[in-house]
Order: C-alpha cells, then structure tokens, then sequence
C-alpha cells in the first residue's frame, strides 16, 4: 500500500476548528512537522480539508 508524506508549511492560526482538528488528528502540531501515513481515504479526506496548509509527497 502507498504511503503519503504530510508537511505542516503554514500555520493553523484563523483556520477554522475542523480544519485544526484535522492537522491534530494526522498528528501535525507545528510548522515543519512531517508525518508518514497509509493512504486510506479517510487519512485522504482529512489532507481535503487542510490542503492549503500542508504538502502532500506519495512515498514508496
């Protein structure tokens, strides 16, 4: 199964409470922090609702 990598780039002050519930659920807590998740759609979904606060990598 692939792997996606998540980079926190901005940060989550004046976004709204899903969009900072969702960072915290991937596990981001601060700018520059990365992740390495399955690709599952619900981790897909959650990366949806924050896209312009993170990169997204597929990693092998």
């Amino acid at each position: 199964m692939a792997r996606l990598k998540v980079t926190q780039l901005r940060s989550t002050i004046g976004a709204k409470h899903n969009q900072r519930e969702s960072l915290r659920s991937l596990g981001l807590k601060r700018i520059n922090d990365v992740v390495v998740k399955e690709d599952r759609p619900e981790i897909r979904g959650m990366i949806f609702a924050v896209n312009h606060l993170v990169k997204v990598e597929e990693v092998d």
